[in-house]
């Protein structure tokens, strides 16, 4: 069989798993396999194309853990709380949409998981829910399309990982999207929303929803943050490097020190942990299923038969991978691993092509054989049938993100 079209029957059979509940790690694993097999490969050059595959993202999984620590002590610490309830309260009820969704993007923009930043504004969102009469399903828009803003500026796993593949500054990646990002807030505020269906009870009262007053102030917890992204943009600003694997610890522990929440060390850091190891063990499945599909000729079959140019491949690939594994990380990872030689080979920089490729994967990560989609339904109690309703209106604001994010390449390169 064709390389290219095992490599897709690997895919194929990886999403099929995906969607039949078996664990994405194993099912992203058996279709590289599979698909290594069917390319005609021995077994042997087989598994070592998928370990080639794993070799080439384990940096970026050792950075993608030390990022757990910044990400739980502003868990942990009740930093993110504390800056989510500021920017609501400072904005107030008039711009209430506009607050909601900022406050999920900074938190995300931040380094906190997007599902964990939709997960943290929640309690205030449906409070001012029941307060001005909004549904669940204009609120948990709100959030998902202020966490996908932030998701592309981060340093969160989709962005560190498009960075390494492409051998590009973490920091000048999370930069050039900051104007789509603002573009795609906007849009969402005062375009999308407008549109969007007015329904969704919103669920009972519970006692933790209520004001916290042991929280901690709003620049103590943005101390962490600051520091880590100021570290991180030493690189263009002063032309000195500060690895990730550096900067995000380093936010986390300036952090604990800020909020004074010295107790908080330790479990802030086996939470961050258990948040990244799924991570980090999903991202072995996608570097198996990579290094099969960057062996095989897909890439040359791509632009053989597809009439796009190469700009093009950059965000359509990652929208594609995002498809079939439903996640951010793991389309971002693939997408990136896979497509970044030909991309770069095209004249398109390292920088420009993993930012597009970054934002072309929150297009369709949002389906329902991921996580995300359950999580983040959950976390306003939105039945299934609701939450379905919603992937035309999230996938409306991936391509926003996207179509900006390449026209800002079209116009600075």
């Amino acid at each position: 069989m064709n390389s290219a079209l095992a490599a897709l029957l690997g895919l194929a059979v990886a999403i099929v798993l995906i969607i039949r509940k078996v664990s994405p790690v194993y099912g992203l694993m058996l279709g590289a396999l599979i698909g290594g097999i069917a390319a005609g490969y021995p077994l042997l050059k087989t598994v070592d194309l998928m370990i080639s595959g794993i070799e080439e993202i384990i940096p970026a999984v050792i950075r993608i853990l030390s990022a757990g620590v910044l990400s739980g002590v502003l868990i942990r610490t009740g930093g993110a709380a504390s800056i989510s309830r500021t920017i609501v309260r400072r904005l107030g009820n008039r711009h209430v949409y506009l607050a909601l969704a900022l406050a999920t993007m900074f938190l995300t923009g931040t380094g906190v998981f997007i599902d964990v930043a939709v997960i943290t504004v929640a309690p205030v969102a449906i409070m001012l829910g029941r307060q001005l009469g909004i549904s669940k399903f204009r609120l948990l828009l709100t959030m998902v399309a202020g966490g996908k803003c932030g998701n592309i500026v981060s340093p969160n796993p989709n962005t560190i990982i498009a960075a390494e593949n492409f051998d590009a500054p973490l920091s000048s990646v999370m930069l050039v999207n900051l104007i789509p990002a603002i573009v795609g807030l906007l849009l969402t505020v005062y375009v999308l929303l407008p549109l969007a269906p007015a329904r969704g009870e919103l669920p009972e009262a519970t006692p933790e929803e209520g004001p916290q007053a042991d929280l901690p102030s709003f620049w103590a917890s943005m101390a962490g943050p600051l520091t880590a992204i100021l570290l991180l943009v030493l690189r263009p600003l002063a032309g000195v490097t500060v690895d990730p694997f550096i900067a995000l610890p380093a936010g986390g522990l300036v952090g604990i020190v800020a909020t004074r929440r010295w107790q908080e060390l330790l479990p802030s850091l086996n939470f961050g942990l258990e948040k990244m190891a799924p991570v980090a063990v999903l991202l072995i499945g996608t570097g198996t299923i990579a290094g099969i599909i960057k062996a095989s000729s897909i890439k040359d079959a791509v632009l053989a038969h597809w009439n796009i140019g190469e700009t093009a491949v950059a965000p359509l690939s990652g929208a594609l991978m995002s498809a079939a594994t439903a996640s951010t990380t793991a389309g971002a990872t693939i997408a990136s691993a896979s497509f970044a030689d030909i991309i770069l080979a095209a004249g398109v920089s390292a920088v420009w092509g993993a930012a597009m490729v970054n934002a072309g994967a929150t297009v369709l990560d949002h389906l329902p054989h991921g996580s995300f989609f359950h999580a983040t339904g959950g976390s306003v109690e939105m039945k299934m049938n609701e939450r379905l309703r919603m992937i035309p209106y999230e996938t409306a604001v991936g391509l926003t993100l996207t179509l900006s994010s390449v026209a800002c390449y079209l116009l600075m390169a």
